[in-house]
């Protein structure tokens, strides 16, 4: 019982701390400096000094509010209306019809974005009053909209790979492919779920569209072409080996200010709200990122994580039942905890488990995003559903239960990751890339 000490009163001083409504950052700063102080007798301030300057100064680490700054930017353009405009006239004759543009639209955003919420608002506030005109069941708006958005945390440029490449110091070019097929397989899931709650569903009875010629559907499509050569540059250039990830985002940002330039949307307010935006997210991320670096250190300095590890290692599981263990882990700290606060949490002491099981570490990066993206739409912190919330109006249950059907696909894309790793470690394996990507 004396080893399990430490994390008893690790647990105690982080849930007191985020009990009382502290920052998720200052918390985990806070149980790490408790744990400095009570079980080494290394000065606290110089290893906070010296772990939280470290943490900060990752080269791998300016990806993050490059990549945010882009989606802020795209997020003021005109890119939801122009999405919608080039995708209807081809979704429109799909079994499932409209629906499908939430989940293709939130896969071309994610695309370009990096941000589960960002996704959902971007392509929601188009997207939500089209179907409701048309006469699209509510739930299936709603819920395909929650779960496609979640995307975001997957598709690159994903904010959680780059959080995860950087905290367990692993090529960020590397896992952004390794998302993009099981991200586009997640996406095709949805798509096969919709199409077959269109056919056997009773209340499915939208208004039909109006034919269009070839010809019209080609001219609608020239909406699409500015995002879709953004993403071209953007992802190809690291697919490529042209550029590392953070060259990318820089790539994205200039991309993204020619975009908004161009469909006159680019002006000093604009550009202003889109930087502000860009430095608090930024800045929330890195103060959760300092506090996870010095609270791996205060526990390294116990011992804990090697301990876990061992037990973990004593008591024979598989690895396909240490899997199950972590996802249902997950999902449970994922109640509670936003996606980038769960992985960097945890992955001090997870880290020596997977590692010990011999699970790749960019698959487990794939593996984890997903489980991640159970709890965007999971009760009672789920982000995605307070957005759709304050984007419908309606009650949380409702918004809950309309999601629920993504939950489950989720669930099943994390069996199918397992029973086909390659699907994230192919791309990954065979990518020529330039040195520091």
């Amino acid at each position: 019982m004396a080893e399990f000490a430490p994390i008893i009163i690790f647990l105690f001083v982080l849930f007191l701390l985020l009990g009382t409504g502290v920052w998720v950052g200052l918390a985990l700063l806070g149980v790490a400096y408790v744990g400095m102080e009570m079980f080494t007798s290394r000065p606290v301030g110089d290893a906070m000094m010296t772990i939280i300057w470290r943490s900060a100064s990752s080269w791998s680490l300016t990806a993050l509010p490059l990549f945010i700054w882009m989606g802020e930017i795209l997020f003021r353009t005109r890119l939801s209306e122009d999405m919608f405009r080039g995708l209807s006239p081809w979704m429109a004759k799909l079994p499932g019809g409209l629906l499908h543009t939430n989940v293709v639209g939130c896969t071309v955003f994610a695309a370009v974005s990096g941000s589960s919420a960002a996704t959902l608002t971007t392509v929601g506030k188009m997207s939500i009053p089209e179907l409701r005109r048309r006469n699209y069941p509510e739930t299936l708006v709603i819920g395909t909209l929650a779960g496609a958005a979640t995307l975001g945390l997957m598709i690159p440029p994903s904010l959680t790979l780059i959080v995860y490449g950087v905290t367990i110091n692993e090529s960020i070019t590397k896992l952004f492919m390794a998302g993009i097929v099981p991200g586009l397989l997640l996406a095709i899931m949805f798509m096969g779920y919709v199409a077959v709650v269109s056919k056997v569903s009773k209340n499915y009875r939208p208004d039909p569209e109006p034919d269009m010629t070839l010809r019209q559907k080609l001219l609608n499509s020239r909406f699409l072409l500015p995002v879709l050569i953004l993403i071209f540059f953007v992802i190809g250039s690291m697919y490529l080996g042209y550029a590392t990830a953070t060259e990318a985002a820089a790539i994205g940002v200039v991309g993204a200010l020619i975009l908004a330039a161009v469909q006159r949307s680019l002006n000093m307010k604009t550009f202003v709200e889109s930087l502000m935006g860009a430095m608090r997210t930024s800045a929330m991320i890195a103060l959760i990122l300092a506090g996870a670096s010095f609270l791996s250190l205060s526990m390294g300095f116990t011992g804990l994580p090697r301990a876990l590890a061992e037990w973990i290692g004593e008591l024979g599981l598989s690895r396909f039942q240490l899997l199950m263990a972590l996802m249902v882990f997950y999902i449970i700290i994922g109640c509670f905890l936003d996606g980038i606060s769960s992985v960097v949490l945890t992955i001090a002491v997870v880290e020596p488990m997977i590692r010990q099981s011999g699970i790749d570490i960019i698959w487990f990066g794939i593996f984890i995003v997903v489980v991640v993206e159970m709890a965007q739409i999971t009760p009672p912190i789920g982000f995605n559903l307070f957005v759709m919330q304050g984007m419908t109006g309606h009650e949380m249950n409702f918004i809950a239960r309309a999601a629920f059907p993504m939950f489950l696909i989720m669930v099943a894309m994390v069996f199918v990751l397992i029973a086909f790793p390659d699907l994230a470690t192919w791309l990954p394996d065979n990518i020529r890339q330039r040195p520091g990507g």
